[in-house]
Formats: C-alpha cells, sequence, structure tokens
C-alpha cells in the first residue's frame, strides 16, 4: 500500500466510509507530493520507454503549435491584448512553438504567464523557457482583471468529474469506499442527473459522468477574463452525443505506459485519470458568465483553418507524417475539438472559418 493510497482510504474513513469520485480523482491526481500530477513522476513522451504515460499534441509535432500561433496571434490584434496565459503547459512545448511563431509573425508579448499545478513540470518548463526570460512567467491563480488570449490543451479532461449510474429505476452517485483494505466501487441515491436525456431514456446499467468543476472553471474564467479570448483544445462531445444511449459505459478512462484502462481504483497515483469532456455544458457556462462563442470544431478543421497545411507543405516527409497523426480522423483530427470564446466584441475566428459545430452544441 502505497502511501497515497493509505492516505486516500484514510480519507473515505473520515468521510463515514464513501468519498465521491470527484473527490478521489482529486486526490489520486493532485494531493500535494503524492498525486499524480504532483509527485514527479515523467508523463509525458512519445513513447513507454522513456517512463511516459500518454502524448500530447505539442510533443507529438511543433507544427500544433505553429498553426495555433496563428490563431493567437490573429485574437491578440483583434482583442487588443498582449499577454498569453497557458494552462496546464505540460513540458512546456507548447508555449515553446507558440512563442517562436508569434516571433516570426512579428507579434510582440508582453507576458505568456503559465498557470501549472505540478511543481516538476514548472520545473521542466522553466528550463526549456529559459531563453524566453522574464517575459515567461507562473502563477497560482488569476488576477482580479485578465486581458489575455488563454490557451488550455488537455486542461478540461483532467478536472475531477463526479459520477453517475442509472439502475433502471433511480440515480445513484458513484464513489470509492474501502473492503478489507482494497479500494471498491460503492453509490448512493443522489439528486443529480447528467443535464441531457437521450430519446427513450438511460439504459440501466448506464454510468455517465457530470462536470461540475469544469464548469465552474469556465464560470471563474469568464468573470476575470474583461477583455480577450481562449480557445480550449481536449476530447469530447457536445452533450447530444456525450449521452447518447449507445456510450453507456460513460468516458471515464486512464493512462499508463501509453496504455488505456478503465479502472481508475489500481495504480492509484501511477497513472492518469481522465473522462471527456461535455463541450455543450462547457459552452453554456462560458456563454451563462458573460463569454461569447466564437466558434466549436474538430481540431483537424480548426488546424487547417489556421494554416497547418501550409505548414505542413514547408516541413520534411517525417515532420509530415508526424503532423497528418493532428489531423487524421482516426487518429486525434476528430476526437479532438476545439472551442473559442472571446470577452468583448465578437470577431470572425481564423480557426472555425470553415467546418464551424456551434450549432451541434
Amino acid at each position: 500500500m502505497t502511501e497515497l493510497y493509505a492516505r486516500i482510504c484514510g480519507q473515505i474513513d473520515a468521510a463515514g466510509g464513501w468519498l465521491p469520485f470527484d473527490d478521489f480523482m482529486a486526490a489520486a491526481l493532485y494531493t500535494p507530493g503524492l498525486g499524480y500530477y504532483s509527485a514527479g513522476r515523467i508523463k509525458l513522451g512519445l513513447g513507454p520507454a522513456g517512463g511516459s504515460d500518454f502524448v500530447t499534441a505539442p510533443e507529438m509535432s511543433p507544427l500544433f503549435g505553429q498553426a495555433l500561433a496563428r490563431s493567437v496571434a490573429q485574437a491578440l490584434a483583434q482583442t487588443g491584448t498582449d499577454e498569453v496565459w497557458e494552462f496546464g503547459a505540460g513540458t512546456g512545448a507548447l508555449a515553446e512553438h507558440v512563442l517562436l511563431a508569434l516571433q516570426a509573425l512579428g507579434v510582440t508579448l508582453r507576458r505568456y504567464v503559465i498557470v501549472e499545478l505540478s511543481a516538476d513540470l514548472q520545473q521542466r518548463q522553466a528550463e526549456r523557457l529559459q531563453p524566453w526570460g522574464a517575459t515567461v512567467q507562473w502563477a497560482q491563480q488569476l488576477p482580479e482583471t485578465l486581458e489575455a488570449v488563454v490557451l488550455g490543451n488537455e486542461v478540461l479532461d483532467a478536472m475531477p468529474v463526479q459520477l453517475l449510474h442509472f439502475d433502471g429505476e433511480q440515480w445513484q452517485e458513484r464513489g470509492v469506499a474501502v473492503r478489507e483494505g482494497t479500494l471498491c466501487w460503492a453509490d448512493r441515491p443522489t439528486t443529480l442527473r447528467p443535464p441531457y436525456e437521450p430519446p427513450g431514456g438511460f439504459l440501466p446499467g448506464t454510468v455517465t459522468e457530470i462536470h461540475p468543476q469544469a464548469e465552474a472553471f469556465m464560470r471563474t474564467l469568464a468573470q476575470h477574463l474583461q477583455r480577450g479570448a481562449a480557445f480550449f483544445i481536449d476530447y469530447g462531445f457536445p452533450e447530444a452525443e456525450y449521452y447518447h444511449v449507445q456510450r453507456h459505459g460513460g468516458t471515464l478512462m486512464c493512462h499508463h505506459q501509453h496504455r488505456a484502462d478503465s479502472d481508475p481504483l489500481v495504480l492509484v497515483g501511477d497513472k492518469d485519470i481522465t473522462a471527456h469532456v461535455n463541450f455543450t455544458g462547457i459552452a453554456l457556462a462560458a456563454q451563462d458568465a458573460g463569454l461569447t462563442v466564437l466558434g466549436y470544431t474538430s481540431q483537424g478543421h480548426f488546424l487547417l483553418n489556421s494554416g497547418l497545411g501550409e505548414l505542413m507543405q514547408q516541413a520534411d516527409v517525417p515532420a509530415r507524417a508526424m503532423a497528418h497523426r493532428l489531423l487524421a480522423e482516426h487518429e486525434m483530427g476528430e476526437l479532438f475539438k476545439v472551442i473559442g470564446l472571446v470577452a468583448g466584441p465578437e470577431f470572425e475566428a481564423l480557426g472555425f472559418a470553415h467546418g464551424d459545430r456551434s450549432h451541434t452544441l
């Protein structure tokens, strides 16, 4: 039993023998010094040989950041801002590629600010981004007033979710208990419900997620973002697809050594835990708090709209092959989506020029 495992068991005991899944997920990922994102484990890499668990688009190809930078440059100009804020910057790869591309585009930034919860990732970011000196800074919280372009790549999926189970008659909230020293699932009756019900209702045995923390994050961001734009890139669906009757097992997923599984109760602290994003909920939370949706589309469409095709033509064959994985429907191009938001006057955002799916939200 690891120290983290023992601590979570103690947390369950202190809570009366049952812990909501979002509290368990938060403990497994973010317990200081012990959780997956805060214990110093290597997380990001192209393969398991280096000890990593998954790869993100910026590690896969620098062309991802270069294309995104074109949309960032447009948003900076349209909103009259000169700062970029990135949430969860990973190894710093996206920041590096965006900074280089903005420089090449003649864009001058006052600051590039990273909000990072992981101390070891922040250290890796600082080493990688050292050439930019004081331009790159770190923050633990949002300022009272924010005027900037905000970026978040695979951030929303790592925010703790609540699990719901439908037994055919009533909804129950799924949590975690301890039985004979082993973590196990345990359900309790609840008044919580998914925000959408598919035609014909949910199948008995359905397990799914709701996302109060991610939606609260969007409301908080909207309260602080007085002028600027935001782009969030993640895997997910509109609510009608998210809660489709065929997706009755939910979207909860774990990643360890580049293998995926659906059991977060084993290897606690040693593997990532994520859930797909309900982009309808994200859009509504942001809109209700005062932001305007600029667009919503697949990552493939967004990157092509932002000039990835042109960048690929200038690249060598191996670089093109890696960048193609960002676009291919069977890789990242369709599963990953991009939502754009703005505080202030709306504008025709480059990344959503073709293939905008805002009507599906």
